[in-house]
């Protein structure tokens, strides 16, 4: 696999880790009895933490030094 595919595969696992906070809210609080509101998907957002933000960000930043890496080799 060159340089521009494992760049793009790093964006694509950010965006999956980024998307998958907030189904994991929505699964969580969809379990809630009552009203549901900003509030309640905050306190949702709360309970599952910022790990996977954390990894989302640290993948993307990964994904974009590669694919910067792919298009400095391909000058040169």
């Amino acid at each position: 696999m060159n340089r521009r595919g494992a760049g793009v595969g790093f964006c694509l696992i950010a965006a999956l880790l980024f998307l998958s906070r907030y189904i994991t809210a929505a699964i969580y609080i969809s379990n809630m009895l009552g009203s549901w509101g900003p509030d309640i998907f905050v306190k949702g957002l709360a309970y599952v933490g910022g790990s996977l933000t954390t990894l989302s960000v640290i993948s993307l930043i990964a994904g974009i030094i590669y694919l910067l890496f792919a298009e400095i080799k391909k000058e040169s």
